[in-house]
């Protein structure tokens, strides 16, 4: 592949609502500019950019895919990305390495949740975004009809700039209205046809729309756009980029990525009024000094480079995707990882299409690429020269919302899922593995009950570790209500030395559960030697770790020793930890013992119309509503719920809300469990310890 300078090179993230056709598109634009020989299908699981087995498996895109497209003198660099929410992560990483968002949109379903979604976050993330509304083959289509809705949404910056010729069976070419021309067909059977005469009236209206936007993006422009002087069609032009560049202009266009119609025109007008990166500036800062750095889009300046995308691959190893920020790379450039603060070696220079590398010898500011066998690096991570360093800012990935718990399937494989998981985690980082210290269960969290699925899977294919995932356990705790005094007295004569310890313990609540256990030595007198207290306190502290409800650890608790009784020859330190255990386990039966549930802190934010079902269902949940205010257009949700009602809460969300909603949860404190709530807990409990048994 040619050695593209900076100002050649036009990078494009397609994203949008899943299944409106981004992965086909990308193959159509493929096909068009002769990279592969016949536009493979996704059902046929033949497209260049699902080349996973589970892609292949399911038809879906499941992450981002970067596609090189080089077409009449430039390089564009098109990054296929996963339309369907579980994958959100991966349209983090792409957007922050583009400079244009196309937002893939249908000819019959138009502004969906998931285009709403994807112009929020090219917005957040200061990328450009343009429409791209495909299946204009497909009966029903109605490209003025998405047109309207996309500029009810977003108003006047939404400007039509390839009209379709034509609708459903009968979609044969478009109008390029900046050009005034019309084509129809695709590959060699392109040609340029008249523009239709009935199509005057929507050009013309599509003209004045493109002008008025065009005088909006420059100042001067707009002065002699108000003074009523008619703009030059080079000022158009110049009006057009300049908006396009700061996102003030919103081109849509027409296409079919299935029969190609419209592809090779996208793509000319991709070359021709998509910005390139040559001049932006990346802030970073010296991770030596803590001082703010800048750097331009330009080859002439020190090397760095911004890695979005991690691919673990088993037999390869590990693939670094990243972005040129500044300067150049070759093979030979000397790597150093500014996160890690380590120098790297790399096992070669790659250009991606796919799954297919092609070695290269350099890439420019700006442009795309691959590192293998990168030691330290992870997605997110800056590269640089370690003698002009800069770190520029993670890739701010979505807080995982969903957990389980992971076993593996085979015992004597945990090493072999545990390390694939590590792995995959350093692909996909929206994904987070932690072992949970108090329930022992090792818990992978998603965005998903598909991304878990998925996650299961690829340790499968990838790995060969076979795991299952289940329901977290939830760490219930136990406590008393009441205070009690009990006698624990343990005695056993069997020839020789015996045991025997005997104490009084009063057994009172503390009021706090936040703190676990107090020991107050009260004896006088003698009445339990001082050598053996410790031993009765030891005895308590290792029995409250098993409740005497449900077997959960117990909060809350106060034991005073205040009595008891020794034997001179049969006491000892054993025997007396044996009088606690009875002591723990008659008083606190005796106590009023209830469960305690652990509460988490949720805020649930979602547009007004769900308000309703939200507290409904909160409700349900056996929740607490603590308030509501509006934030950023949306309204949030403060309640308060029980962590056992809360597991499947991303994916009831989603439902509830067409996937507008989004939640964040935290723990907040334990609480007194409900009694016919309690009573199941119990009633399992006791099953699984008569199962062990």
């Amino acid at each position: 592949m040619a050695d593209y300078l900076t100002d050649k090179i036009r990078n494009i993230a397609l994203i949008g609502h899943g299944s409106e056709g981004k992965t086909t598109l990308t193959e159509a634009m493929l096909y068009a500019a002769g990279h592969v020989d016949r536009q493979g299908k996704v059902e046929d699981g033949a497209a260049t950019t699902d080349f996973d087995p589970e892609e292949v498996k399911r038809h879906i895109s499941l992450s981002a895919a970067v596609a090189p497209v080089e077409w009449k003198g430039t390089k564009i660099n098109v990054i296929d990305v996963p339309g369907y929410f579980d994958f959100i992560g991966e349209a983090m990483g792409a957007l922050r390495v583009v400079e244009t968002a196309g937002i893939v949109v249908g000819a019959v379903s138009g502004l969906t949740v998931g285009a709403e979604k994807a112009w929020d976050n090219a917005k957040k993330n200061g990328v450009s975004p343009m429409f791209i509304v495909n299946r204009m083959d497909t009966e029903n289509a109605n490209y003025q009809k998405v047109v309207d809705g996309l500029r009810e949404k977003y108003g006047s910056s939404v400007v039509p700039m390839l009209l379709p010729i034509g609708a459903g069976a009968s979609f044969k070419g478009v109008v390029n209205v900046l050009e005034n021309k019309a084509y129809e067909g695709t590959g060699k059977t392109l040609k340029e046809v008249p523009v239709p005469a009935d199509m005057a009236s929507a050009i013309e209206t599509a003209m004045e729309e493109i002008t008025e936007a065009a005088a909006g993006a420059d100042d001067e422009l707009m002065m002699k756009f108000l003074e009523g002087e008619e703009l030059t069609h080079e000022e158009i032009l110049f009006g057009f980029r300049e908006g396009m560049k700061t996102g003030s202009i919103v081109p849509v266009v027409a296409v079919s990525a299935t029969t190609g119609i419209g592809v090779a025109k996208m793509l000319d007008m991709m070359s021709v009024y998509l910005h390139s990166p040559a001049g932006t500036k990346a802030e970073g800062v010296n991770p030596k000094t803590g001082d703010k750095v800048e750097r331009t889009c330009d080859s002439s300046e020190p090397f760095s480079a911004f890695v979005y995308k991690t691919i673990a691959d088993p037999f390869v190893g590990k693939l670094s995707l990243f972005r040129v920020c500044s300067g150049t790379i070759t093979p030979a450039t000397a790597l150093y990882n500014a996160n890690a603060e380590k120098a790297e070696k790399a096992g070669g220079l790659f250009m991606m299409r796919g799954k297919k590398q092609t070695n290269m010898t350099q890439l420019n500011a700006g442009d795309m690429g691959a590192l293998s066998k990168l030691q330290y690096t992870n997605s997110g991570d800056t590269l640089c020269e370690a003698s002009n360093p800069v770190k520029y800012a993670p890739i701010a990935f979505p807080t995982p919302c969903i957990s389980k718990a992971v076993y593996a399937a085979k015992q004597g494989e945990e090493d072999k899922v545990f390390s694939g998981l590590a792995r995959l985690q350093e692909e996909d980082p929206s994904i987070k593995v932690e072992k949970n210290v108090e329930t022992t269960e090792t818990l992978v969290s998603g965005q998903g009950e598909l991304h878990l699925d998925i996650i299961r899977n690829k340790l499968a294919s990838k790995f060969g570790a076979q795991a299952n995932l289940n329901d977290p356990k939830i760490p219930y705790r136990e406590t008393i209500r009441k205070k009690v005094a009990c006698q624990g007295r343990h005695k056993k004569q069997s020839g020789g030395h015996g045991q025997f310890g005997d104490v009084w313990i009063e057994f009172s609540p503390i009021g706090d559960t936040n703190i676990d256990f107090e020991f107050e030595d009260a004896v006088v007198g003698g009445a339990v030697p001082r050598n053996f207290i410790p031993s009765v306190e030891k005895g308590l502290r290792e029995n409250i770790r098993k409740g005497v409800l449900a077997g959960y650890p117990m909060v809350g608790l106060h034991a005073k020793l205040y009595d008891g009784s020794y034997h001179p020859v049969d006491s000892s330190e054993m025997a007396f930890k044996t009088a606690a255990r009875i002591a723990y386990k008659k008083g606190c039966m005796d106590a009023s013992p209830v469960l305690l549930e652990p509460i988490m802190h949720v805020e649930v934010f979602v547009p007004d119309e769900y308000m309703g079902d939200i507290m409904g269902d909160m409700n349900k949940r056996r929740g607490r509503i603590m308030g509501m205010d509006p934030i950023d257009g949306l309204q949030r949700v403060t309640a308060e719920a029980p962590m056992g009602e809360m597991f499947k809460y991303a994916t009831d969300l989603r439902s509830m809300t067409q996937a507008r909603g989004f939640f964040t949860m935290s723990f907040e404190r334990y609480e007194e469990m409900p009694g016919d709530a309690a009573k199941k807990i119990i009633e399992n409990a006791q099953k699984d310890e008569d199962e062990e048994e």
